[in-house]
């Protein structure tokens, strides 16, 4: 992590991550096959109305096809560079596999050029192999979890994040996921060893807000701000309060404080053996 000195009020506060020291190339030059053009929606929809908010300009980007499915099987491949996405706070790996095909993956922490990684039901429980969860030993850090075998990955896959395999259990595998809960996942899903990279990503502090515009971060306007006509928190004579219990978003519905907004007939509830602890709690891992 670098700080910049205060040289001016832009600079001051400020910092970056030191890319030169945790990737191969800094230039953005991803393989051209791996990449596919797209234009930013800008939070709009096909009827170009806003249906995401305080999204819009930034730099342009190249989205790189990054490999969730994992379907190369027992096929050893060695990577060849580890690079920058700016569609994700987590590294990028090139890896060649044996057969001389190339696919991006999530890079873990400590993965560098010339490290070696498997996709196997037999692999060893080491930093970038991915195995079935039930192969998994108790107390091991996984990333890339599937919630279903053959999904694709979708769970701890942002900068610095991993769950923690806590248990095996009848054909079930329970994982503590980064937010503290603890959930039963079918052991046949996969899952790859380790913590995905750039987890020094939560400590950058943007500094200024032309940063935050390159990355397509809109201005936010305070609800308290707004008029009562425009959001829940707005309306009254000079700084109101919100004027009722809980914490709304614009549409009406709970949000922030640690209020509980999962659904109480989610089909997935059964799965969910210890709900995550609410507000600064979860950070904990505890």
């Amino acid at each position: 992590m670098k700080k910049y000195k205060p040289t001016s009020a832009g600079r001051r506060d400020g910092s970056v991550i030191e890319y030169k020291k945790k990737l191969t190339t800094t230039k953005s030059n991803p393989l051209k096959s791996l990449t596919i053009g797209g234009k930013s929606t800008g939070g709009r929809n096909s009827y170009g109305r806003t249906t995401v908010l305080n999204r819009g300009g930034g730099n342009k980007r190249t989205y790189r096809l990054v490999d969730f499915k994992y379907n190369k099987k027992d096929i050893p491949a060695v990577v060849e560079s580890v690079e920058y996405d700016p569609y994700r706070t987590g590294f990028i790996a090139l890896v060649l596999f044996k057969d001389g095909e190339r696919r991006y993956v999530l890079a873990p922490q400590t993965m560098v050029k010339g490290d070696d990684m498997i996709v196997s039901e037999t692999a060893k429980p080491k930093v970038g192999n991915r195995l079935p969860l039930g192969n998994i030993p108790v107390g091991t850090m996984v990333f890339n979890v599937e919630i279903k075998p053959g999904a694709g990955a979708k769970l701890a896959r942002s900068a610095g994040n991993y769950a923690e395999v806590v248990a095996q259990d009848n054909g079930y595998t329970l994982v503590k996921m980064p937010s503290t809960e603890i959930r039963k996942i079918i052991s046949s899903s996969w899952a790859t060893i380790g913590a995905v990279s750039n987890e020094e990503n939560r400590l950058v502090d943007l500094g200024k807000a032309g940063r935050a515009r390159h990355r397509g971060i809109r201005p936010k306007t305070r609800g308290s701000a707004k008029n009562a006509v425009d959001h829940p928190h707005g309306g009254g004579e000079g700084r109101a309060p919100r004027g009722h219990r809980r914490a709304r978003t614009k549409q009406g519905r709970p949000v922030g404080k640690g209020q509980k907004t999962r659904s109480p007939k989610k089909y997935s509830n059964k799965f969910i053996v210890t709900r995550r602890k609410p507000g600064r709690l979860m950070t904990s891992r505890k």
